[in-house]
């Protein structure tokens, strides 16, 4: 049996909802919560994320493109590679 100086040590919790219909309200109550106040809860759970490197496409001239393959075949690296760095250093 628990004595009233343990009691008084017992941490009481708000009810977990069972649903959060969005982002937005689950935000609040976590804002505001401690997750580890929940552990007994939680169900674990097992999933994949497939996380990829966002490519993008842009055209250029063939003769453009020649030229910037022989500089970076130059330099030792690919044409991504060499056209990442110049536009990097343009856009800084």
């Amino acid at each position: 049996m628990a004595t009233s100086r343990h009691k008084a040590k017992l941490k009481t919790r708000d009810p977990l909802p069972k649903h959060f219909g969005s982002l937005e309200e689950a935000g609040p109550f976590w804002d505001t919560h401690d997750s580890a106040d929940y552990e007994k809860d939680m169900v674990d759970t097992a999933y994949e994320v497939d996380i990829r490197r966002r490519t993008f496409l842009a055209a250029l001239d063939n003769g453009l493109y020649r030229r910037v393959r022989s500089i970076a075949r130059k330099k030792g690296v690919s044409t991504e590679t060499l056209l990442n760095m110049w536009i990097e250093e343009k856009a800084s």
